[in-house]
């Protein structure tokens, strides 16, 4: 999952331009971009949306649900599980404890639609709220249906009472940065995806593209979306370069060369055990995506 693009449930023309998007994942929007007078109508036109087209439909489907203290969670996937969506998207996740209940309502509704046991993943939004943050170490072996942990920042904005999430130059700003922080350690701490939160300015393109390429760099394996006109450059920003897969590949190469001991030579430079790890990384993630070095 590179690009992951919400899309409002409560409009079909939406719908439409999002599914054909180049997004790896479209996200289906109960949650925030449904007003509450909408949601029943939301349900409908997503359900009866993805029903018609099921069978044509080129980015994987995830739905964002509404929060599992709002009371509306089971209506939303009794709406929506019989469309068969690959995922929910769980949001102000306040710890593992809460993709294990989300699991549990997984389980009845799978069952009653005929779907296999676990057959929709988990993505929840770990940083929405103060626990959250805070309970970002509890999502270990919380449940194998997680398929990423991501984060967010303009919901922990209101929970905190912050006037900005970013300072006057467009960086986060200390807490902000640290819920980024623990949202990559928490994934890597789960063994799952790290995603990147989105980048509301769709108009600022360049500072977009300067975002994306620092989420790379730090570990961040996809960017969520706002607008179809942000997946090609998260696109572009999360596929491995040939450059990079080049590299990687000779590094495995050289260990296995050399009966991988603890370090290696190579082209004048040596490298450890942890940079055969990042090699390996980087060339299983370009094999998801059907990269090859």
């Amino acid at each position: 999952m590179r690009s992951l693009l919400f899309v409002p449930a409560d409009s079909e023309k939406k719908l439409e331009k999002g599914f054909a998007s180049e997004a790896d994942v479209v996200i289906i929007d109960l949650e925030d971009s449904v007003a509450l007078e909408n949601k029943v109508t939301a349900r409908q036109i997503a359900s009866s949306f993805l029903s018609d087209r099921r069978e044509t439909l080129k980015p994987v489907v995830y739905v964002r649900v509404n929060d599992l203290s709002t009371g509306m969670t089971d209506e939303d996937l009794a709406a929506l599980v019989p469309a068969r969506p690959a995922g929910i998207m769980l949001p102000k996740s306040n710890s593992g404890r809460d993709v294990q209940q989300l699991s549990a309502k997984l389980r009845v509704h799978e069952a009653e639609n005929d779907l296999q046991d676990g057959a929709i993943r988990i993505l929840p939004i770990i940083t929405e709220t103060a626990i959250g943050v805070l309970s970002a170490s509890t999502y270990s072996n919380a449940t194998s249906r997680l398929s990423g942990l991501t984060w967010g920042a303009e919901d922990l904005s209101a929970a905190i009472g912050a006037r900005s999430a970013r300072d006057e130059n467009g960086r986060y700003t200390d807490v902000f940065r640290l819920a980024r922080t623990v949202t990559i350690l928490a994934a890597s701490a789960a063994e799952t995806a790290a995603i990147d939160t989105v980048f509301p300015n769709f108009r600022d393109m360049t500072a977009f593209e300067a975002e994306c390429r620092e989420a790379e760099r730090d570990g961040f394996t996809g960017k969520m979306a706002i607008h179809p006109a942000q997946v090609e450059v998260i696109n572009t920003a999360f596929t491995p370069s040939t450059e990079a897969l080049q590299h990687s590949a000779a590094v495995v190469a050289a260990f296995e060369a050399a009966g991988n001991p603890g370090v290696v030579g190579m082209g004048g430079k040596m490298y450890d055990r942890p940079h055969l790890r990042l090699a390996e990384r980087l060339l299983a993630r370009a094999k998801e995506l059907g990269i090859t070095a």
